[in-house]
């Protein structure tokens, strides 16, 4: 500030600010670790250098589904002006090939007053490229305002009459189903499965268990929904080969059983950390961001109401990974119905945890008869209040 009023001059604070930083701050901080799957699950790959561009012409309609909307917006307005005009240049073709336009040649063929043959156009009321392009609007539209039609003259205006019409209803198939097809998109749908921004890692029958927690929005259910789980970390093979995102597969536990849930209300998924497990040598110690670990959380399953399969995924990097805590309980059970406040998805406490691997865990168990244990977390019932019972006696005379 003083800088800026002229009292001070600026490089006597630059200089000062450059001395006041201490010597380990100069040097710069490793960077986070790049996600592999982001949060919303977006998957975070660049495919470079591909050279067989051809391919996505093979799949035209997968091709414009993925398109951006302004992209698939642009394709489908230019798509029909197109057609238009090219077909608006073939009646206007035929009108001078027949000599619609030569108003000359209609005059010369036109017959006395109240004869009965005269010149028959192909195209009746075409005079220039407007009317031609007007008509071929009229025809691709099914619009009909009934000043232009068709005569029985030409074939070949027939001919492209039946063309222009088979055309249209193409155009009209692929573009109206690119366009239902990107409204209704299963990753729609997914915006409303949500998981926890952090996932813990605590005691659950005496073993390290890591839990994330996992929820619907919608009342509508998502049949047959499978989760499953991947560590993704760099690896290096025993002849020494590099394996940069090796993806490994971890035993996810539920209170359904299996891989497949009942997303009812919000479940607490969780896997225990046994010697077969790639979090098996994992402390707090290794809980920070430069720690080369994620996790990837994918929820798959059929929407009930569209009959589409959804797919909504999240990661967990190391450091948002919670040591020694676990989720609150966030259904209560009110007026004989069970209620979710979501308020209080995300919510952990800390409880007694062990500061060691599983593998130290399970190579000494004596380390649990030191921790205490937590009371457990139930489900919340309200209390009724119970009118007393009377019993009505008549009195002995």
């Amino acid at each position: 500030m003083l800088s800026r009023k002229g009292i001070i001059p600026e490089e006597y604070v630059l200089t000062r600010l450059a001395e006041d930083v201490p010597e380990h701050a100069r040097y710069r901080a490793r960077e986070r670790r790049a996600r592999f799957v982001g949060k919303n699950g977006a998957c975070n790959v660049a495919h470079k250098n591909i050279r067989e561009q051809g391919r996505f012409l093979q799949d035209v309609f997968t091709t414009l589904v993925d398109l951006k909307w302004p992209h698939t917006l642009l394709i489908f307005t230019m798509s029909f002006l197109c057609s238009w005009l090219l077909f608006g240049m073939v009646w206007w073709l035929i009108a001078f090939a027949h000599g619609d336009l030569d108003h000359s040649t209609r005059l010369q063929r036109e017959p006395a007053e109240g004869a009965s043959d005269g010149f028959v156009p192909c195209v009746t009321s075409i005079h220039s490229f407007t009317s031609a392009f007007l008509f071929s609007i009229e025809v691709q539209v099914t619009i009909g305002f009934g000043g232009r039609m068709v005569t029985e003259e030409c074939p070949a205006a027939i001919l492209v009459l039946i063309v222009q019409n088979i055309v249209g209803l193409v155009i009209n198939a692929i573009m109206l189903g690119c366009i239902f097809m990107k409204t209704s998109q299963a990753h729609r749908r997914a915006e409303t499965l949500i998981f926890s921004k952090h996932a813990v890692i605590a005691l659950r029958e005496g073993k390290l268990c890591f839990m994330l927690r996992v929820g619907d929005l919608r009342k509508s259910m998502i049949i047959s929904a499978t989760i499953r789980m991947q560590v993704v970390k760099k690896t290096a093979s025993l002849e020494g080969e590099v394996v940069p995102l090796n993806q490994i597969d971890i035993q996810m536990e539920n209170p359904v059983g299996g891989n497949s849930i009942f997303l009812v209300s919000p479940l607490i998924i969780y896997h225990v950390i046994d010697k077969n497990s790639p979090l098996y040598d994992i402390s707090p110690v290794n809980l920070h961001h430069h720690e080369d670990l994620e996790i990837i959380v994918i929820l798959e399953g059929v929407v009930e109401t569209t009959g589409i399969t959804t797919q909504a995924r999240t990661s967990y990097l190391a450091d948002e990974i919670l040591w020694g805590q676990r989720f609150v309980p966030i259904v209560a059970e009110e007026d004989g119905r069970y209620s979710v406040d979501y308020s209080k998805f995300g919510n952990t406490v800390k409880v007694p945890t062990p500061s060691c691997t599983a593998r130290q865990l399970e190579e000494d168990r004596s380390i649990m008869d030191t921790m205490p244990l937590s009371p457990k977390g139930t489900i919340r019932k309200r209390s009724v209040k119970l009118k007393p019972k009377f019993t009505l006696t008549d009195e002995p005379s």
